[in-house]
């Protein structure tokens, strides 16, 4: 009882302190731990290494060497397995906020949303969304039933759990696309994802189980454009410039999807001439879409930021087919071009965010 006595008022102060810093959207001297995953800790400088060096880090190298140059106090947080290091780093550095990169925790991604519940159990502010949005959003099953429940158009789907025969409803049609119910980052998608037929179906779900070691989900194939939109907010939410995804010199008969190896190969990318850009819509399409994207947000109980996938029909519809809470923010990708297209550059992107984990408490 005494140590949580005491404990009280260091986080009564702590709490003023935030409040103190998000007034108005300034803060200076922010003290900031960065949560990331151990193996991805940048080097204190990345002078001499080449962009290949520097991929796998570059999230974390973009985001802490801003802050430290917008006068902010920052320290890196390696994190696996142990919800201690991040115990000690909230005794040692008392942080205003903790900037969350992780992505997963004990290498599983569905856990993240526990490391959460763990900054909210000790009272850190963080940064991105809440453990109810990452929970319901991670399981592509549960996410989408919510939608369909509110009419949100979303593919057909069903669900081949592990160590299961694969049975198909009649209902569910053909082309399917076969991927991880929880995996994030395309893990495990391919060309050969898109299947026509049952044997195809039952071997690529058998594919994912073995794989990643995950239940597969497979859904309807939708062609069409493939659209993100960034949305940003706790309460009040703002969108940014939808982005689009072409890819220019598509192989005859390939469909037209984000595999693991157009997302992050960067010689793939330039061979079948992938572009990211501002999507070009109607007014009543834009405003239709900024809508609903909200409406979306909002239903899946997101907080912070996230990215929200779509594909748009020839006839305009408009499918859901992920939402991404707490998505890539390295500098110069999707969620950060489509952020500066709207006039916010990176410097503003990183305040705004914190601000919104300043202002973030539990419930509201």
């Amino acid at each position: 009882m005494k140590n949580g006595e005491n404990q009280k008022p260091e986080r009564e102060r702590g709490r003023k302190r935030s409040a103190i810093a998000a007034k108005n959207g300034e803060f200076k001297k922010l003290r900031v731990i960065v949560l990331c995953h151990e193996d991805l800790v940048p080097p204190e400088t990345v002078e001499g290494l080449s962009p290949k060096e520097i991929a796998p880090f570059r999230t974390e190298w973009d985001v802490i060497s801003t802050l430290k140059k917008m006068g902010h106090e920052v320290s890196p947080v390696g994190v696996y397995n142990n919800l201690g290091v991040i115990g000690n780093a909230l005794l040692e550095y008392k942080p205003h906020i903790a900037f969350n990169l992780l992505e997963e925790f004990h290498g599983y991604p569905l856990y993240d949303q526990h490391v959460v519940s763990y900054l909210e159990l000790m009272k850190q502010p963080y940064t991105g969304c809440n453990p109810r949005g990452l929970t319901i959003s991670h399981d592509k099953a549960l996410a989408k039933m919510v939608l369909a429940y509110h009419r949100i158009h979303v593919p057909a789907f069903a669900v081949f759990h592990m160590n299961r025969k694969v049975r198909r409803s009649k209902r569910l049609k053909f082309p399917l696309l076969v991927k991880s119910i929880s995996e994030e980052g395309s893990v495990g998608i391919a060309r050969a994802s898109i299947v026509n037929d049952d044997e195809k179906l039952a071997e690529r779900v058998e594919f994912i189980h073995r794989q990643t070691k995950t239940h597969a989900i497979a859904e309807q194939y939708i062609a069409g454009r493939e659209i993100y939109v960034s949305v940003i907010g706790n309460q009040r939410l703002q969108t940014y410039t939808p982005w689009e995804m072409v890819i220019e010199k598509l192989p005859e008969g390939a469909p037209n999807i984000a595999t693991s190896k157009l997302k992050w190969d960067p010689a793939y990318q330039e061979k079948v001439g992938v572009v990211t850009k501002a999507a070009v819509l109607d007014k009543s399409m834009r405003v239709k879409l900024e809508r609903l994207s909200k409406k979306i947000y909002r239903t899946l109980f997101l907080s912070g930021y996230a990215r929200l996938d779509y594909r748009v029909t020839e006839d305009g519809r408009f499918f859901l087919l992920e939402a991404n809470p707490n998505p890539q923010i390295a500098d110069h990708e999707d969620f950060a071009d489509s952020a500066n297209h709207s006039g916010v550059d990176y410097d503003g992107l990183l305040q705004k965010i914190m601000a919104l984990g300043l202002r973030y408490r539990t419930g509201a």
